[in-house]
């Protein structure tokens, strides 16, 4: 029985063609693995970076929390602050009425031992003490 004979076999061109399409093949899954491995490593990236992204928003989520934290505990030591300095106004604005009491209100003598109460404690941000800047030594 004879050997079937194929175009490649016979005709020089086919062998041609027949080639290039095995080439073209070739490049093609070479491409194709390489457009694989290219998009698995840009998920790869992806998702590392959304795991630095979740950790960093833990950690601001965090520092968050700590600085509410901390802020009520000012705005709760301010709020005691407050009221201790209107006690503490209370009492002189009471010793001064004994006070006047005592030298006698018609001697014509005011006598004020009321003292300023700095602003600073109701706006602490525009304080009237001297500025000292904090160094760091490494």
């Amino acid at each position: 029985m004879a050997k079937p004979v194929s175009s490649s076999d016979s005709d020089p061109l086919n062998a041609n063609i027949d080639e290039k399409k095995r080439k073209r093949m070739l490049s093609n899954r070479e491409s194709a693995r390489r457009s694989r491995a290219r998009k698995q490593k840009q998920m790869e990236d992806l998702a590392n970076e959304a795991s630095e992204f979740q950790k960093e928003n833990s950690q601001l989520t965090e520092k968050i929390k700590v600085t509410t934290e901390r802020l009520v505990e000012m705005e709760s030591s301010n709020n005691v602050l407050r009221a201790r300095v209107m006690e503490l106004t209370d009492r002189v604005n009471s010793l001064n009425m004994l006070l006047q009491q005592l030298t006698g209100e018609d001697s014509g003598q005011d006598v004020d031992i009321t003292p300023e109460i700095a602003d600073p404690l109701m706006q602490p941000w525009q304080t009237s003490f001297p500025q000292i800047p904090i160094t760091l030594d490494f």
